[in-house]
């Protein structure tokens, strides 16, 4: 949620309901009156009340998530915080999903590691003001002061007599008093829930078949679809016959559709069955001809050469600079001059793309594993000159996403296709489909440059030549990349005089998106590798190197606890140890991987230790998962999978070609998280980066080899 445009008095609002439960919300945009109101008022008023927090007179308390559950933990998380602050056991909590509706709940998207850290503050407030409300009701109740009152498992408790009240018996007297103007917030020592290893509430859900993904959904009348899509981003339908398709029992039609991706179209063949074994032998009996003339066709060879000329030759559009380091390098005896490169990757969740649709006349109702259910409703209201309010986008559990169920092609595909057939339709995705189709983490290279002198870093200048994903929705060419510094810690500035980052722009018609961290998770390999070569250019330590120029008290610490954890002062030279330091989404994670040789001389991983700065947090059990995730999802995009092209078809299909990693590969990895009250930052992107420049750096310690392309073979270092 904006944290900058709503005040507290905008944003708390109780409703009534008819005296029936308690509810407090926020809505958007704020009240340009600055007044209370309850729902019956702002509904007269034209406002879009919502529900967050609604406890009823059972007592009976639901949450209202408005963001999607991924695997990340918000389903989790978010209750764990509303039950400190409202004072109710956190087994009484139900959650539910929002539907799409940024007017009542704001940004929607699960990404950036943004959920916590972008509503916290609030609903820590929201919950201790609905305890407030209720320990004043009681206090009415008794007539006693509110200072011999408090809340405690879902109930008040008057302290002189031991008399109690159950929340459900308080909620309609609750709901007719004013929020306060100000409630007092635990200190964190004061905290029962908030930053205890509690069990996740939706582990039950996922083990029992109770939880409701996008594939368990059904509805009446539900036809399903599976869709021959070109090969090509820009191919187009020469001709088709669906002779054999329609001999399929089970198959009731066969159609053409086309596909928004981005600014662009992609061509399809959809096959309608009664099931979706039918429709996919459908489509297997399909034959199709494919015009892909008038367009490149690109190999994965000729992308990284382009990449490398445009470096080697072009300056590029400064994303920042201070300092000469031109100047600098011009004159320096003692430097650096290098390029690192990452693959393209896919986003490969455990769950392959799906997503119900329903269109009608005078709405579109959709149902599946959505991360932006603001933005399906935004897109395909203004595609199919539906109002906004006619377009209702449930969520459902995903199966994994790290941005790929952020785009707007699949939802928009099953609206196009119900449109068709005049009915609901669920559309499903292969694992073929998924990774052949994209989009996907773009492939960057980088340049590097530094110069050391008298011990000191006096120069460092950086280029950045890949796809940029903001020119798929911005056609404008003239200013860099926006991401170009992510991942690079912001106190380095402050150490080094002369910096420069550029981005030289690379076109190439392949559909690219965010990918878990981002551009973090390249830009880290490249900055943080370059750092360490900085560091035997300087005959320092990586470590020190680092503490040297990394002056803030939350990195000092870190680094401190990085040290003591893995025992980096106790190594010896040629140990095979490896470190690195990055920042993604407001939180800064170090990492140092130890390896070594095996028994058959190949090259293994021994463990990995990760220190993670995010400031306030609320669970460290799902913390470490999510810090453990993104050590296996680096460990593959490293070392065993990449996205690579020939001819303009993606030589990848499914988990023989584009390989995981298996337990045997995974290290140890050890979690620890700093304990400060600094705001929150992210948890489910930031423990990614830092791996692949940790890991190489440890190889280099153990062999003298540098690695500056990923991925790399383990077996073949």
């Amino acid at each position: 949620m904006e944290t900058n445009t709503i005040s507290r008095r905008n944003f708390l609002r109780v409703s009534g309901l008819a005296g029936t439960a308690l509810c407090l919300g926020f809505y958007f945009p704020a009240n340009a009156k600055n007044e209370q109101l309850v729902s019956a008022t702002a509904e007269a008023s034209g406002f879009d009340f919502n529900a967050w927090i609604r406890i009823d007179t059972d007592g009976k308390v639901t949450l209202t998530d408005h963001r999607a559950e991924m695997g990340q933990g918000s389903f989790q998380s978010v209750p764990q915080i509303i039950a400190e602050e409202l004072e109710v056991n956190l087994s009484a909590i139900n959650v539910v999903f929002a539907q799409g509706n940024p007017t009542k709940f704001g940004s929607q998207i699960t990404g950036g590691s943004s959920t916590i850290r972008g509503s916290y503050k609030r609903l820590l407030k929201l919950s201790a003001t609905a305890r407030e409300m209720l320990v004043t009701a009681a206090a009415n109740e008794w007539k006693v002061p509110v200072s011999e009152c408090y809340a405690e498992a879902g109930h008040v408790i008057h302290k002189p007599t031991g008399k109690k009240l159950n929340y459900g018996e308080l909620v309609s007297a609750a709901s007719q008093l004013t929020p306060p103007a100000t409630v007092k917030l635990k200190e964190t020592s004061q905290y029962k829930l908030i930053r205890k290893p509690l069990q996740r509430l939706d582990t039950p859900m996922k083990t029992n078949g109770e939880a409701v993904f996008g594939l368990d959904k059904k509805l009446p009348g539900m036809l399903y679809a599976s869709v021959e899509r070109s090969p090509r981003l820009r191919g187009k339908i020469k001709s088709f016959d669906d002779t054999a398709a329609r001999k399929v029992p089970g198959v009731k039609q066969v159609f053409k559709i086309q596909m928004m991706v981005f600014n662009t179209t992609r061509d399809g063949v959809v096959v309608i069955a009664d099931s979706t074994w039918a429709a996919m032998q459908g489509r297997k009996a399909l034959k199709v001809e494919w015009d892909d003339t008038g367009f490149e066709h690109v190999n994965t060879t000729d992308i990284y050469k382009a990449h490398e000329d445009l470096l080697k030759t072009k300056e590029g559009l400064s994303a920042k600079k201070q300092g000469e380091p031109d100047a600098v390098l011009a004159k320096a005896d003692k430097k650096i001059d290098v390029i690192y490169q990452t693959p393209y990757q896919a986003h490969a969740a455990m769950e392959p793309l799906n997503c119900i649709a329903h269109y009608q006349q005078d709405k579109i109702e959709i149902w599946g594993p959505i991360q932006a259910p603001d933005w399906v409703q935004g897109d395909i209201s203004d595609k199919f000159k539906m109002p906004k309010e006619k377009v209702i986008v449930n969520m459902t559990f995903l199966g994994g996403g790290f941005g790929r169920k952020a785009f707007l092609d699949y939802t928009y595909e099953a609206v196009a296709i119900s449109k068709q057939i005049g009915g609901p339709v669920q559309v499903v995705w292969t694992r073929e489909d998924d990774v052949k189709q994209g989009p996907y983490r773009a492939g960057i290279s980088y340049r590097g440059q530094g110069a050391i002198e008298n011990g000191e870093i006096s120069a460092l200048k950086f280029k950045m030549a890949g796809q940029n994903i903001d020119h798929w929705s911005n056609p404008a060419r003239d200013k860099a990349n926006n991401s170009t510094t992510e991942g690079f810690l912001k106190p380095y500035y402050d150490s080094i005089k002369n910096i420069s980052f550029a981005d030289v722009p690379y076109e190439m018609p392949l559909p690219n998106m965010w990918w878990r961290s981002v551009y973090a998770s390249t830009n880290g390999f490249a900055y943080e590798s370059f750092l360490n070569e900085m560091a035997v250019l300087a005959g320092q330590d990586q470590l020190d190197l680092r503490r040297k120029y990394l002056k803030d008290e939350r990195c000092q610490r870190l680094i401190d606890r990085m040290e003591e954890v893995s025992g980096w002062k106790a190594r010896k030279k040629g140990d095979g140890f490896g470190v690195a330091i990055t920042e993604c989404f407001e939180t800064t994670v170090g990492q140092i991987v130890k390896v070594s040789r095996h028994t058959n001389g190949k090259v293994k991983i021994d463990k990995v230790w990760a220190v993670m700065d995010c400031g306030w947090y609320v669970n460290p059990d799902i913390i470490k998962a999510q810090v453990e995730g993104s050590v296996v999802m680096a460990l593959g995009a490293a070392t065993i999978h990449e996205i690579t092209f020939k001819n303009g078809l993606v030589e990848q299909s499914n988990f023989y070609d584009y390989l995981m990693p298996r337990m045997s590969d995974v290290p140890p990895v050890e979690v620890h998280i700093m304990e400060n009250t600094a705001d929150a930052g992210g948890v489910g992107e930031p423990g990614l980066p830092p791996f692949a420049p940790a890991l190489t750096d440890a190889i280099f310690d153990l062999t003298g080899k540098r690695i500056r392309k990923l991925p790399f073979n383990m077996n073949e270092v």
